[in-house]
Parts: C-alpha cells; structure tokens; sequence
C-alpha cells in the first residue's frame, strides 16, 4: 500500500514539475496565470510569458538567458502593444510637423505676393480686397503655426508621458 502511495506521489510530482504556466497581464494591469493554454485569452497570446511549473528546479544560465532574449524581442506596453505602434505614433505626429511647416512656407510666398501687388496698387477698391486676401492668409499662416505647435507638444510631451504611463520602452518615442 506504501509503495502504491509512493509511486502515486512521485508520478504527481513529476507531472507537475514539467507543468507550462502562462502568465500575462490585462489593460488594467492585473496579472494572471493558467496552466491551460486555451484559458489565455486571445488577445494576449502573443504576449503570455511561459514559466516553468511550481515544482521544477531553478533554469540554467542558458536558459536564462533565452528566456530574457525571448522577452526583450516580445516586448509590449501595459495594453499589449508593441513598439511599432508607438513609432507610427510618433511617424504620425512628424508628418503633421512637416505639413504644417510645407503648408506655412506655401502660405508665406503668397503673403509676399499679395504685400507686392498691394505696394504696387493704385486703385483703393484693389488695395482693399488685397488686403482682405492677405489678411485671411496671414489667419491661414497663424491656423498652421498652431497645429504645427500642437503637433511638437505631442511629439516633445505628451507622447512620451503616455508612454512612460503604459510602461513602453523610451526609445520607442524618440522623434
């Protein structure tokens, strides 16, 4: 009956030392672990951590270090995400800096046209409705200068806050 019990014990005991347990975190940031692999929700499948079972000894130093490479390749934000959401983020943002800066240079010429002909002009009525014109594209210039300027802040502030907030990697924001 002992020796039952025993071969029993040791069978359990070997099982479970070879166990996979997943873990992985949610949005909110709670952490949890199954040993069912198909209890990990779908979402998360791409970033559950496998650690080995409760029972089994300490990993090697290879091990180890497969393991910290295998994270370092996998890494995400608290919400899952990766790194090439972060830099089409920050892609994004650029392009807005840089269409602002085009349209504003754009801008900028035709307000020295207008300046021109209106300098040139004799009649009042033409010097009237060029400055009308250049005065609605000095509001275009000044529409542009403010995007432009919002698109730096999120660039320069707002986007690494974030990001620092959902635990991304700083050099995933880098302008």
């Amino acid at each position: 009956m002992k020796r039952i019990l025993l071969v029993t014990f040791l069978m359990v005991f070997a099982s479970l030392s070879h166990a996979e347990v997943y873990k992985w975190v949610d949005e909110k940031g709670g952490v949890h672990f199954t040993d069912d692999y198909n209890q990990v929700p779908q979402k998360y499948r791409n970033v559950i951590e496998k650690q080995e079972g409760i029972f089994s000894g300490g990993k090697d130093e290879k091990q180890e270090k497969a393991s910290s490479e295998k994270k370092e390749a996998v890494h995400t934000d608290r919400l899952g995400r990766g790194e090439d959401y972060w830099k089409g983020r920050v892609e994004e943002w650029n392009k807005k800096v840089k269409s602002a800066q085009q349209r504003i240079e754009t801008l900028r010429g035709k307000y020295n046209e207008l300046t021109e002909k209106f300098n040139q002009s004799k009649s009042s009525v033409e010097r009237s409705n060029l400055r009308m014109e250049r005065d609605q594209v000095k509001k275009e210039i000044d529409d542009h200068r403010a995007h432009m300027e919002e698109a730096k802040v999120m660039l320069e502030k707002k986007i690494p806050e974030e990001a620092e907030l959902f635990k991304a990697k700083p050099e995933w924001v880098k302008p």
